[in-house]
């Protein structure tokens, strides 16, 4: 059997590869954008723009893939507030595209897509934890981007009988997550304290928002599980099933670090909606799959805060 992962040149897809080889045991294939340089050992590695849909089927046909896995898009909340349009572009006919090739296809691969908790939005507190029929009020763009991808993604499943599967996957972190995330934001500041690089100071947005944190190694681990085991045309929350405030994150970090670090807010890393708590209920997944998360939170921001500490290219201004 063969697993083809779709945008895999991001922060997930190298992680997700050696996940495939390991726990499905599949030759694997992964894709990239034209131009782009990517380097993942043990895959074959092709070019691939989703934007351009003729593009999308022949390399499926040459592939055949038995499993394949929907990484590809624009995927920071606060990128997609700078840029809604290419945010529409990459995540809403991006994925029609792949969608439409897959139809179209003589067999039916099985294809796990890969959403965002993002989706759910605002949510009361009589709504946590957040179980996978909760109404949708996405509070940003780039999670209105997902809930459509989640909506096209359940359409196809039923009108053409297609083996796709589909996740809420909350924040997830790890080594080589890039700085526009929050934690390898505040990782990367911690450290470029302790070499000297930055004042004592890391600057922050707002810290009392409450996220599910979840390592990128246990993450792709569910995601191979799903793949096998989820119920096509179904929707799977992946995440912890604890949220945690975004200042007791900050804590840790500070607490792990060498450096005596003060804390500053700056106004350009406020978004303009936030949405206070979001945390998933984590009963559907765990019935399908028996997956559980198994990484602590203190080993990840260990590795995250060593992964800089060793990498003096990521600390460049």
């Amino acid at each position: 059997m063969k697993a083809l992962i779709i945008g895999a040149a991001g922060f997930v897809g190298p992680y997700l590869a050696e996940a495939v080889r390991n726990n499905l045991k599949c030759e694997t294939v992964v894709t990239k954008r034209p131009g782009t340089r990517t380097d993942i050992p043990g895959v074959q590695i092709r070019d691939l723009d989703i934007m351009d849909e003729g593009a999308i089927l022949p390399l499926l046909q040459d592939e055949h893939p038995y499993y394949i896995f929907h990484l590809a898009a624009q995927s920071s909340v606060s990128r997609s507030w700078k840029d809604p349009g290419l945010t529409v572009n990459v995540n809403v006919k991006g994925t029609l595209n792949l969608l439409d090739a897959v139809r179209q296809l003589e067999y039916k691969p099985k294809v796990l897509m890969a959403g965002s908790g993002e989706e759910y939005g605002y949510i009361d507190p009589d709504e946590i934890p957040i179980k996978e029929e909760q109404f949708l009020r996405p509070g940003n763009i780039y999670a209105a981007t997902k809930a459509g991808q989640n909506m096209m993604a359940s359409v196809y499943a039923q009108a053409y009988n297609m083996q796709l599967v589909m996740t809420r996957s909350f924040n997830h972190m790890g080594p080589g997550q890039s700085p526009v995330f929050v934690v390898s934001d505040f990782c990367r500041q911690a450290v470029r304290i302790e070499k000297g690089l930055q004042d004592p100071v890391i600057r922050v947005g707002n810290l009392s928002s409450k996220r599910d944190f979840t390592d990128v190694r246990d993450v792709v681990n569910a995601y191979t599980a799903l793949i096998q085991f989820g119920v096509p045309g179904e929707t799977y929350n992946v995440g912890t099933g604890k949220a945690i405030e975004i200042r007791s994150l900050l804590d840790k970090i500070i607490e792990l670090s060498s450096a005596k670090i003060d804390v500053e807010v700056d106004k350009a890393k406020l978004r303009p909606v936030d949405v206070p708590v979001i945390e998933p209920d984590m009963t559907k997944m765990y019935k399908a799959t028996g997956w559980t998360p198994a990484i602590p939170l203190e080993q990840t921001i260990k590795d995250m805060l060593d992964h800089y500490r060793c990498h003096d290219e990521l600390l460049k201004d």
